[in-house]
């Protein structure tokens, strides 16, 4: 028979076996690297856009710091060049970023056992990518509160650091288009459905959304004008209405 110290030390070995939540941050982390190295050449252009319109590199770096909002900041210096107000920046900045309700709803019933300041910060660093990472993450089981954070602090890193990084050398980089960095969203957002599609279902739902995305501008012809940050929210609204109706699970 085990002597009470033995099995004593054979519980501790088992329990110091689990995941820490060190850990399980730096595999989230790991999970990120991909959308860092997808966010650092696309914040570089804002950080460029950002300084050319009368930005300095404290207020550029300090923007995504503080939004985190990909398109939506890009929609804002538009409208801070258009010359409109804040209230104008504000209403433009909402529409846009109405998909993240979407993906709130969804990441909801998976977060509801963590503290209200937890859920607060990955509701910070919700954006396409880390929803999509950490969704495909959950659907396999693997994903804790511990890991989401680290998805969100890596994709927060890459963008603040690009913005810094573009605004800084601004100068030197000058038309960001002329360095690909226009294609560098859509191919990180090929990698993510490439990662997720694990069935002929996903890749109907996810054709589904493109096709949406491309012929809700053709619309004009027939004098029917959407404003292009619906896109995105009419698209996902549709494909998901398909995967209910369509499929039984």
């Amino acid at each position: 028979m085990r002597s009470v110290s033995e099995s004593a030390s054979h519980n501790q070995t088992v329990t110091d076996t689990r995941p820490t939540r060190r850990s399980r941050f730096a595999r989230g982390l790991r999970l990120g690297l991909p959308i860092f190295l997808g966010y650092m050449p696309v914040g570089m252009a804002f950080g460029v856009i950002a300084t050319s319109i009368g930005f300095s590199i404290a207020q550029a770096g300090i923007c995504s710091a503080t939004a985190l909002a990909g398109a939506g900041q890009f929609i804002a210096l538009g409208v801070l060049k258009a010359g409109e107000g804040v209230i104008a920046v504000l209403v433009a900045t909402t529409v846009v970023n109405l998909r993240y309700v979407l993906f709130g709803a969804t990441l909801s019933p998976h977060v509801r056992g963590m503290h209200l300041p937890a859920q607060a910060l990955l509701a910070f660093t919700l954006t396409d990518e880390t929803f999509a990472v950490n969704m495909n993450d959950r659907r396999q089981g693997l994903s804790t509160g511990a890991s989401m954070a680290g998805v969100g602090a890596i994709a927060w890193s890459g963008w603040v650091g690009g913005t810094v990084v573009g605004a800084a050398t601004a100068a030197w980089i000058g038309d960001p288009r002329a360095w690909g960095v226009d294609f560098a969203m859509a191919a990180m957002f090929t990698a993510l459905l490439v990662a997720m599609a694990e069935t002929r279902r996903h890749l109907l739902i996810g054709a589904v959304a493109g096709a949406t995305v491309l012929a809700l501008p053709e619309l004009a012809r027939l004098d029917v004008r959407i404003g292009s940050s619906w896109f995105v929210v009419i698209a996902a609204v549709a494909a998901a209405t398909l995967g209910v109706l369509a499929f039984d699970e």
